[in-house]
């Protein structure tokens, strides 16, 4: 006769004898790259650089990198911040820069500081991100027996990292280019409002075109080409603006007004 059991008794209704333990629903909700904000000590700050070069001269080597990080963490999204704290950076030397040339005190220029990261950064970014993670999942995926069961969805976090690589070149166009051409664009004869409605067409067109690379780096997406539908319409708006409406001199005028 066995002196001991043999088997654990059992449980009610089927429940593990050890006790497992709470899951936050905040922690699985918020993206990785956001809980780790404040690791400084973790960030590779050198590879973010890399990044952000790349995407101004090359935006598709960067997305190369996106299947390796898909091999050896099995997620498409970042888990590195460093990228955030360099645009964040850049963000705040641009609102020094226009607070001179707008001769704004500084608690006005510590208010822009917020307010582009804030608004104009992150803010806008979860909106964009939403809805490209809302039409990816809705509109362009590819048929189930064409996919990866692994991956059928896009993740909310590879948009907002869409958004992240998109923003860079257009900052570097309208935040920090727009900054030097403040007194041609802002003058009144045609030439100089060629020049600074060229200056947007070029930024919401790179803007377009990163969220365009973003997504087609994915291979279980389908007929991504759709994204770069609004070109047409930013391109007849540039072409009507020509006939005298000063797109910079209105921005402008509503953003430091």
């Amino acid at each position: 006769m066995a002196l001991l059991p043999l088997s654990a008794p059992p449980t009610p209704n089927n429940a593990s004898s050890f006790p497992k333990p709470a899951v936050s629903t905040m922690s699985t909700r918020v993206p990785l790259i956001f809980r780790r904000l404040h690791r400084f000590q973790q960030m590779d700050f050198e590879l973010a650089a890399w990044q952000l070069t790349y995407l101004c001269l090359a935006p598709k080597r960067v997305y190369r990198n996106v299947y390796f990080h898909k091999q050896t963490k099995n997620t498409w999204a970042r888990d590195d911040p460093a990228i955030l704290v360099l645009i964040g950076a850049c963000l705040i030397v641009s609102a020094v820069a226009w607070s001179i040339v707008w001769y704004y005190s500084p608690w006005q220029a510590i208010r822009l500081a917020i307010f582009m990261i804030l608004r104009d950064f992150l803010l806008v970014g979860v909106a964009v991100a939403t809805i490209i993670w809302f039409i990816s999942n809705h509109l362009l995926l590819s048929p189930p027996s064409h996919a990866n069961p692994t991956d059928t969805a896009v993740e909310w976090a590879y948009a907002f990292d869409v958004h992240t690589n998109a923003f860079f070149p257009f900052y570097l166009t309208l935040y920090l280019a727009q900054l030097f051409l403040v007194p041609i664009v802002l003058k009144d004869n045609w030439v100089c409002l060629w020049v600074g409605n060229t200056l947007y067409l070029a930024g919401f067109a790179q803007y377009m075109y990163g969220v365009y690379l973003g997504l087609n780096a994915l291979p279980f997406l389908i007929r991504t080409e759709l994204l770069l539908s609004p070109l047409l319409p930013l391109f007849a708006a540039y072409i009507v603006s020509l006939l005298g409406f000063n797109v910079a001199k209105h921005v402008l005028a509503l953003y430091f007004g």
